[in-house]
């Protein structure tokens, strides 16, 4: 199979601010129940993903270009750029904002800690 390119545009990407662009390498379907998103994510300039939590899962980001400031759980800032890698462990907070005067190009990959079933798996 062969998916062509798809791009959804999301307006305050886990409660942040401005337009995300969300490029799914996989559906959460397709994922299996080992997780819930594997994107490729662009944020322009003031774009923000959202100040969140991941309780039955983790995520990281490696970023591919740009930079942007990310936010650990502690709430320390790190500028990260390309080949940065940005580990949200279970049970964390985080979040990602461009501050920046390009847009900040990511992976995201979020899956579940062992053990825990998705909601697919358990309906």
């Amino acid at each position: 199979m062969v998916r062509r390119h798809q791009r959804v545009m999301v307006d305050g990407l886990a409660g942040g601010k401005g337009m995300a662009t969300v490029c799914n390498v996989l559906e959460k379907e397709e994922l299996l129940g080992h997780g819930r998103l594997y994107a490729r994510i662009i944020l322009p300039p003031g774009a923000t993903v959202g100040w969140h939590q991941h309780t039955h899962d983790t995520e990281p980001y490696y970023i591919l270009s740009g930079h942007a400031d990310f936010i650990d759980n502690d709430r320390t800032v790190t500028k990260v750029g390309p080949g940065d890698v940005c580990l949200i462990k279970v049970g964390e907070f985080h979040s990602l904002e461009n501050n920046y005067d390009e847009d900040v190009e990511f992976m995201a990959l979020i899956y579940n800690e062992p053990g825990y079933l998705s909601d697919r798996e358990t309906k």
